[in-house]
């Protein structure tokens, strides 16, 4: 079934708690370097991964990554370690959605929790013609919400200042 722009804007807007996830992922050897710690890739992989499903649980249609606005690493992680990732919408606008996720690592013999990195994500939601389609409103709920979506608003207004820059940088370097 495919999703026009009329069927989006016709859905009623969701709360954070509609679309967010938690999702485990045990490191094994694979997923690591020759000394034990799990490739960065992978970690990314898995953070992509969790903010995938929150963006397509809001909107119910396909969406991509748009792009990673910032990612850091905290603590490395090792071959055993669970990992969790705590994922949730920010913000949403017209067809986009910033996602932040929480990476936490559990090491399953001693039971200690890190907080190993996090990350800010932004999805476009697409119709079946793989072309952007407006997204659901989002609802806040409470104080948190309101203040991680504030922070996300200011992260994009970041976004499309520095976008602004580099399409003038390119216009004046002729690289267009």
């Amino acid at each position: 079934m495919a999703n026009t722009p009329s069927d989006i804007l016709s859905r009623p807007a969701k709360s954070v708690d509609q679309s967010k996830v938690i999702l485990g992922h045990v490191i094994e050897p694979q997923d690591a370097n020759p000394a034990g710690i799990a490739h960065g890739g992978v970690i990314m992989k898995l953070i992509d991964n969790a903010a995938g499903v929150v963006a397509i649980r809001h909107t119910r249609s396909n969406a991509v990554t748009a792009s990673i606005d910032r990612l850091d690493f905290h603590h490395p992680v090792f071959i055993g370690n669970l990992v969790i990732l705590k994922a949730s919408l920010n913000m949403v606008g017209t067809t986009s959605m910033e996602v932040g996720v929480r990476v936490e690592t559990e090491d399953l013999i001693t039971g200690e929790i890190r907080h190993t990195a996090s990350a800010y994500l932004t999805y476009v939601a697409l119709d079946a013609n793989h072309k952007p389609t407006p997204v659901p409103e989002l609802l806040l709920n409470t104080d948190e919400e309101r203040r991680r979506n504030h922070e996300a608003c200011e992260r994009r207004q970041v976004r499309l200042a520095e976008k602004k820059k580099e399409k003038a940088f390119r216009i004046a370097a002729g690289a267009c």
